[in-house]
């Protein structure tokens, strides 16, 4: 079992920047990937980003946050980090971290992001 939990959300104004932190308790040997999604008020939950856990060089991004966000991740502490730049208004959402083996088999709590116009 491994558990994702969230940190690094907020409240900023457009054109910040936030740093949201996923931190995998557990079995994370066990894991083969580590993503990033989020879930707007109303809508559904979307994909934002996911790096791989051994190979740490394979990351793969949305279109929409291609060249503001970045993933990565600090091994040594069973964490990967999600960096968010250039942040717009429709970035507002409860961003979830998943983890998984064969895909997003575990999923934190998420952590609401809220950027004002």
């Amino acid at each position: 079992q491994v558990q994702p939990v969230e940190s690094g959300g907020g409240l900023v104004q457009t054109g910040g920047s936030l740093r949201l932190s996923c931190a995998a308790s557990g079995r994370a040997v066990s894991l083969n990937v580590v993503g990033w999604f989020r879930q707007a008020p109303g809508a559904e939950r979307e994909f934002v980003a996911r790096i791989g856990w051994r190979d740490y060089s394979s990351t793969y991004y949305a279109d929409y946050v291609k060249g503001r966000f970045t993933i990565s991740r600090d091994n040594a502490r069973n964490t990967v980090f999600l960096q968010m730049n250039s942040l717009k208004p429709e970035d507002t959402a409860v961003y979830y971290c998943a983890a998984g083996a064969t895909s997003y088999e575990y999923w934190g709590q998420g952590t609401q992001v809220t950027v004002s116009s």
